[in-house]
């Protein structure tokens, strides 16, 4: 498994939970309404693996002592 396909498969669960919770909170099924969510729902997605990935380089967790200096 390649270092991103975490962080990749993440953003894909991400933005169909998060479009899945708006159309259900939304109440309407309508098409329109369906194909906007849609799209926020990338938007979002795309927006959560850039912020991950620039908060988490190369998939570590940043250390509690911040960074170490030789």
């Amino acid at each position: 498994m390649y270092p991103t396909a975490r962080l990749k498969l993440s953003a894909v669960v991400f933005t169909v939970l998060w479009t899945g919770w708006m159309v259900w909170w939304s109440g309407s099924f309508d098409r329109v309404n369906i194909i906007m969510l849609a799209i926020s729902g990338s938007v979002a997605g795309y927006a959560w693996y850039r912020v991950r990935r620039w908060r988490l380089p190369r998939g570590r967790v940043p250390s509690r002592h911040g960074p170490r200096h030789p």
